[in-house]
């Protein structure tokens, strides 16, 4: 009697064929690897990495947009580019709609277009604009300022007149 046809008994392993069970063969070297490198190139260009230029335009285009926004007194618009902590710390310290609270905070107003320097790093960006320094961050929407009106100093790294946590 075949021990499969008693019930409760283990059952044999299954055959693909003719004396041959269904055991996992050991892998060959080297026979996944290109797969394995063909996964991790879609995975490297999915996150943004492999379009450094595209990263670094849009972060370039969001900092031209605040400082012109800034330079033409266009604070309302200059607000609805900074990062959402950066907005709320600005309103809280200064007890002030951001509108208002940006207006009064020491930032460069000429209208800096070019772009001295851009260094950008996964999610986090610093732009040299004229006499400006802006740090971004990328959100789901775009390039956000995290600090402007930053410049350097001797013995910190920056110091910023609008900045968040």
């Amino acid at each position: 009697m075949d021990p499969a046809d008693v019930p409760g008994t283990a059952r044999p392993a299954r055959r693909d064929g003719p004396g041959r069970c269904c055991r996992p063969r050991a892998p060959r070297p080297g026979r996944g690897l290109p797969y394995a490198l063909l996964a991790l190139a879609a995975t490297v260009l999915a996150s943004g990495c492999g379009a450094p230029a595209a990263r670094t335009a849009g972060a370039q285009d969001s900092a031209r947009a605040f400082a012109g926004a800034v330079a033409g007194g266009d604070f309302r618009a200059a607000c609805a580019l900074l990062a959402p902590r950066t907005r709320q710390e600005l309103e809280q310290d200064e007890q002030k709609p951001c509108a208002l609270a940006l207006a009064g905070q020491d930032l460069p107003r000429a209208a800096a277009r070019t772009v001295h320097a851009t260094e950008v790093y996964g999610r986090q960006a610093m732009v040299r604009l004229g006499e400006d320094t802006l740090f971004l961050s990328e959100f789901g929407g775009g390039w956000r300022v995290v600090a402007a009106g930053c410049r350097p100093e001797a013995d910190e790294p920056y110091r910023c007149a609008v900045k968040g946590n």
